[in-house]
């Protein structure tokens, strides 16, 4: 059956913009749920440009902190490398640096995947405290108020890797997820997750990523070679926040910075 998937691009002129148009959307987006839900549930990613968002939501100068309701997010990451929460490479590290050791964001209300463990054990270990979490019964899955993603020059997203076998997972809350091109093991959420969230966003920069983000979106369904084409959320509204590098190859937008695609699965 044919999915109808309504896209909607906003570029931004610089790094910095670009930074600020996320922090502006998990604050948007915290509000909004816990002014409907009482709670707010986000699954965030680690990379260089959401440390910027992060870096902005942490600092007292941008007005942030006092906006964010810090004691009623949930905190949570959409994947995570197999290493210690000390390591250089964890996400987990990164987001406490530039951000958990900065605002009154409850320890209780943040989980994060256990990378130092045996994967398969890591993923058991996120997958149970998500459905604890959220209460979930049977085959039910999770719907997080923000799934905050990246794309890879690869295609990638989460830690959904071409030719991996995460791809195939439909079942599942997390997986462990081979990526013989890395040489490595990740912990990744898997598609019906993301693709359960309310608000699913990607954050794109730089202009190794304008070739690879044009196949996505034009290219025919292969997500075997492009696993972020396996984003297709429920609710059939994807945003893309891009900079100007990485939106090059896109139909221009209009006055405002926005463009609007509908892409058929």
């Amino acid at each position: 059956m044919s999915v109808t998937i309504a896209v909607t691009y906003r570029v931004l002129p610089t790094p910095d913009e670009l930074a600020r148009a996320m922090a502006e959307k998990v604050l948007e987006v915290a509000q909004a749920a816990v002014s409907a839900r009482g709670v707010a549930r986000l699954a965030i990613s680690g990379g260089s440009t959401p440390k910027r968002s992060f870096e902005l939501l942490a600092d007292p100068e941008q007005g942030f902190v006092k906006q964010m309701p810090w004691d009623k997010i949930d905190l949570f990451w959409v994947d995570e490398r197999c290493v210690p929460p000390d390591d250089k490479d964890s996400n987990y590290r990164m987001t406490r640096e530039a951000l958990l050791s900065k605002v009154p964001l409850p320890q209780e209300r943040v989980f994060r995947i256990e990378g130092e463990l045996d994967p398969e054990d890591a993923a058991a270990r996120y997958e149970s405290a998500i459905r604890n979490r959220f209460r979930l019964e049977g085959a039910e899955l999770p719907t997080f108020d923000l799934v905050a993603l990246g794309m890879g020059p690869d295609g990638h997203t989460a830690s959904l890797f071409p030719h991996t076998e995460g791809l195939h997972e439909l079942g599942r809350v997390a997986i462990a997820n081979h990526v013989p091109q890395k040489e490595t093991w990740r912990v990744t959420l898997t598609a019906p997750v993301i693709n359960q969230g309310r608000q699913v966003v990607f954050l794109i920069g730089g202009e190794d990523k304008a070739e690879v983000l044009s196949q996505v979106l034009s290219s025919k369904y292969d997500p075997e070679t492009w696993p972020s084409q396996l984003v297709q959320p429920k609710n059939g509204s994807l945003l893309l926040l891009l900079d100007r590098a990485a939106a090059a190859l896109l139909p221009k937008t209009d006055e405002s910075g926005e463009g609007h695609l509908e892409i058929q699965r």
